[in-house]
C-alpha cells in the first residue's frame, strides 16, 4: 500500500544497480511515513547529486532534486518559509560531509527543524567509484589503487558536536531499526540526523573483494552491535548502532518567529 501510495510508479525500474542498498532505505522511509500518516502534501524531499539523491524522484511528494553539496541549505530555505512542512533530505558520502559538509555543520548547529538521511556506502557511486571522506584508511576505490591513507569522519560524531539533537545509526541489514528511527527523526522537533550504512556491491564491494549484495548485507550484521552491548565491551572494533542523541532544544524555526515579533513590536 505504501508503495502505491507514495511512490511516482512511471519513473521505474529505478537506476539503482541490482544489490544496490539504496532501495531499502526507500522502503524504510515509506514505511515510516505510512505509519505517521502523513499526508503527501505535508512532506518537502530536498536532494543533491549522486545515487542517494535519486530517492527524491521516486517519492511522490513535493521534491527539490538541487545541486550537488547543497540539499540541506535549499531544505533551509524551504523549512524557512513553510515551517509547517516535513524536510526530508537524503544524502550520500559526499552531498553530506565532502562538499556538503559546511552546509550539514550549520544545520545542525542552528537545530533546525528538518531529518537528514545520510546513505554512507562509503564511496562514490555515481561517478566512478572514488574514494570518499567515508572511505577510511585501507579502503580501495579508483581513485585510491594501493588503498585510502584518508581517516575516515564519523557521521555519528560529527552530528553530535555539531548540535544535531537527534542522531541514530542503522544499517541497510536492520530495516524494520531503520523504519524506526526515520519515525522518530522525523517526528522530532530539531534537526535530526539518521546514518544508515548502505552496501554498494558494484564498486565498494567489488574493489575491497567483500562478495556481493547479500555478502555485504550480511557483514553489516557482523559488524555493529546495539549501543553499550556486551559485545562491545569484547570487541571494541565493533561499529555501535541505535540513538545516539534525542534531547530537546529550541528550534530555529520557532526561535526566528519570535525575532519577527520582536521585530514588530518595536522591542
Amino acid at each position: 500500500m505504501a508503495l502505491k501510495d507514495y511512490i511516482r510508479e512511471r519513473f521505474f525500474p529505478h537506476m539503482w544497480c541490482a544489490g544496490c542498498g539504496h532501495g531499502t532505505v526507500l522502503n524504510s522511509l515509506l514505511r515510516a511515513v505510512e505509519q505517521l500518516g502523513l499526508s503527501k502534501n505535508e512532506i518537502v524531499m530536498v536532494s543533491g547529486i549522486g545515487c542517494s539523491a535519486r530517492i527524491s524522484g521516486y517519492v511522490d511528494f513535493h521534491s527539490l532534486h538541487t545541486l550537488h553539496g547543497r540539499a540541506l541549505a535549499f531544505a533551509t530555505g524551504v523549512k524557512l518559509s513553510k515551517p509547517e512542512l516535513n524536510v526530508i533530505v537524503p544524502m550520500g558520502d559526499g552531498d553530506a560531509l565532502a562538499i556538503g559538509g559546511n552546509h550539514f555543520l550549520h544545520a545542525a548547529r542552528r537545530n533546525i527543524g528538518m531529518t537528514a538521511i545520510v546513505m554512507n556506502n562509503k564511496i562514490y557511486g555515481m561517478t566512478g567509484g572514488q574514494f570518499s571522506p567515508l572511505t577510511g584508511i585501507g579502503g580501495m576505490a579508483t581513485t585510491a589503487p594501493y588503498a585510502s591513507i584518508d581517516r575516515s569522519f564519523d557521521v555519528v560524531e560529527i552530528a553530535k558536536a555539531a548540535g544535531a539533537t537527534y542522531v541514530a545509526r542503522s544499517t541497510a541489514f536492520h530495516a524494520q531499526e531503520c523504519t524506526k528511527m526515520i519515525h522518530d527523526a522525523i517526528l522530532h522537533d530539531g534537526f535530526s540526523v539518521v546514518e544508515i550504512m548502505t552496501q554498494c556491491p558494484t564498486y565498494y564491494g567489488r574493489k575491497n573483494k567483500l562478495g556481493e549484495a547479500p555478502d555485504m548485507i550480511k557483514r553489516f550484521k557482523d559488524i555493529t552491535t546495539p549501543i553499550g552491548s556486551k559485545a562491545k565491551q569484547e570487541n571494541p572494533d565493533l561499529i555501535e548502532r541505535g540513538v545516539f542523541v534525542e534531547k530537546n532544544l529550541p528550534e530555529y524555526c520557532a526561535e526566528y518567529d519570535k525575532i519577527i515579533e520582536r521585530a514588530k513590536g518595536g522591542a
